[in-house]
């Protein structure tokens, strides 16, 4: 059985690890990808974000997250599921785990950063009412693409 557990210090090489994957995959990684990556706890969670991962068994299998950019507007980021688990719904439980916390933090729009190169996230997002969005200002120079959801 899948569950969603909320990040701790002790799972930052499986969030490493399961992002790196499809950053190195797709040849998008980036030095702001490595800070996040290399401390979620400073980069997210002690700026009031939260990062959630998904668990089958002893096994981390996925992650997503939620970095606070201000008190109405969160961006998520480094969604990631493990390429064996991936076809099984794993990002849907987790985009829907990070929208209810942007509820419950009383949200007004959540964003993301992406890729043209990421089809299959962007149609996911898509699915859940993102909007194409102008990309410019992104912190990521290989995101060429920028979405929005207003809660």
């Amino acid at each position: 059985m899948i569950i969603i557990v909320p990040y701790t210090e002790k799972y930052q090489p499986e969030f490493k690890r399961l992002n790196m994957e499809w950053l190195e995959k797709y040849d998008l990684t980036e030095s702001h990808d490595l800070e996040i990556l290399d401390d979620p706890t400073g980069q997210v969670i002690d700026k009031g974000g939260y990062i959630f991962l998904a668990v089958d068994g002893s096994k981390i299998i996925g992650t997503a997250g939620l970095a606070k950019e201000n008190e109405e507007e969160y961006e998520l980021v480094k969604m990631a599921v493990d390429p064996a688990y991936r076809g099984r719904g794993i990002s849907k439980i987790l985009l829907d785990r990070c929208l209810e916390e942007a509820k419950k933090l009383k949200a007004k729009k959540i964003f993301l950063f992406s890729s043209s190169k990421l089809q299959t996230a962007l149609r996911l997002y898509e699915q859940y009412g993102f909007q194409h969005v102008d990309a410019a200002n992104s912190p990521f120079v290989t995101a060429d693409v920028k979405m929005e959801l207003s809660l």
